[in-house]
């Protein structure tokens, strides 16, 4: 680690012996790969070394073996190609081992399993996997240690997330290891959201379920998500689908302060009303065009308030989030792309619920060959289950059509997030 005014430490020897002692200190493993070798008055070549007593004593040990060199101090070193290219975790790697060195201690393969490779970055906030950083040692270190790894990332505060807290509110366990402020910004698919890291959720891996929400055409529609957040679902809908109002239901009061934000930093507030508190108390009634029901490992719970807030004349379509339990697919043949036998089933009336309004019949048949039996299973059953909840609130049949089954990540192993986009509407008398 560079001294605080802009030196590092170096050994300087004739040009003729530079390679020569480069391979001697690579070997203790005491050359500072962060900076290029440089020429300085005299005529001598200086190879920067960590700093700490390892080099002098190194230097007095190999004083006698015909080596000629000396101890100094290069100002404003230049950084070597190298570091200048180091891919960040690699980055990481290097500067916690050149700070064990310096400290005296030694690097381990433990230590080497126990440093993360991934992170998410919020800003100038990094944040730690839970597994990472686990060791004994690092616990000696103090606040040496997040500085460097926060130096090594390119960051100025440091979290580490714990395990997720067992209440209904999947509240995060997280400890801010490295600054004062744990409200941090992240921009996704130019969407704004703020929120205390330490206080709410924000997974990444939703990425590509937002950028499909945002895809959808949603222009004149009112939609009720009734698991908002801190606004993952309802500002992509608002932002970029075009939805002209939202009803956003929350519960968790830091996941409602970050939401409040966030429409306002979006400049959708007006769009927008928050329900407060559980939203299986929500007295919203016949107003939905499109509900979101963004809960896992289950939403089943929002089911009968779906179907309460979806227009009782016109229907709409239910976007239900769950996690799917499914046996591991075998490889699939290239003659063998057909739809599972369960994807052919027909609803008791006798009309056909598979038919995507959607898809053409070449785009709806690459996405059945890649859909889990085990999905179309729980998709038909939740279908049959709508049906039901609907046609005994409404006193009439209504009838649901599977539009969609978007798989949205591995949750676990064999264990798959998905979404069934369901199509819900009244009956029509014949």
């Amino acid at each position: 680690m560079a001294a605080g005014n802009g030196s590092v430490p170096a050994l300087a020897t004739e040009p003729r012996f530079a390679q020569q002692l480069r391979q001697r200190l690579e070997e203790a493993q005491l050359l500072d790969a962060r900076y290029r070798l440089q020429k300085v008055p005299g005529g001598s070549v200086a190879l920067p070394v960590l700093e700490g007593k390892a080099a002098e004593q190194w230097l007095q040990d190999n004083e006698l073996q015909g080596l000629s060199c000396r101890m100094l101090r290069i100002q404003d070193p230049v950084p070597s190609k190298a570091a200048r290219v180091q891919p960040p975790a690699q980055k990481l790697r290097c500067e916690l081992r050149r700070l064990l060195l310096e400290l005296g201690e030694s690097w381990s393969e433990e230590l080497e399993r126990d440093v993360p490779r991934t992170w998410q970055q919020h800003g100038d906030l990094v944040l730690l996997s839970e597994d990472s950083f686990s060791a004994a040692l690092w616990a000696k270190l103090g606040s040496v240690l997040w500085k460097t790894v926060a130096s090594a990332l390119g960051a100025q505060r440091l979290a580490k997330r714990g395990r997720v807290l067992p209440d209904k509110m999947r509240s995060p366990s997280v400890t801010l290891l490295l600054g004062h402020n744990s409200w941090v910004e992240h921009v996704d698919n130019g969407i704004r959201y703020t929120f205390d890291v330490t206080k709410c959720m924000f997974s990444p891996g939703n990425i590509t379920e937002k950028l499909r929400v945002a895809s959808m055409q949603c222009s004149g529609e009112v939609l009720v998500d009734l698991y908002a957040g801190i606004g993952y679902f309802t500002l992509p809908y608002l932002v970029h689908a075009a939805a002209a109002f939202a009803h956003a239901c929350e519960w968790n009061p830091h996941a409602l302060e970050a939401l409040r934000r966030n429409l306002a930093l979006n400049g959708v507030q007006d769009r927008c009303q928050i329900h407060a508190g559980d939203s299986r108390q929500l007295q919203l009634r016949d107003v939905a065009d499109r509900v979101n029901l963004g809960l896992i490992p289950s939403s089943e719970e929002g089911w009968p308030v779906a179907c309460r807030v979806l227009k009782k004349d016109t229907g709409g379509v239910l976007h239900i989030h769950h996690n799917v339990e499914a046996r591991p697919m075998p490889p699939v043949l290239k003659d063998e792309q057909r739809p599972p036998e369960e994807s052919r089933s027909e609803q008791e009336d006798g009309e056909e619920h598979r038919s995507s309004k959607e898809m053409g019949s070449s785009e709806q048949e690459v996405q059945a060959a890649r859909i889990r039996p085990e999905w179309w299973s729980w998709a038909e059953a939740a279908a049959a289950r709508i049906r039901g909840l609907l046609a005994e609130l409404h006193g009439q049949p209504w009838q649901t059509c599977i539009l969609h089954i978007e798989a949205v990540k591995s949750y676990a192993p064999h264990v798959h997030h998905i979404v069934l986009d369901l199509e819900c509407h009244p009956t029509l008398p014949t």
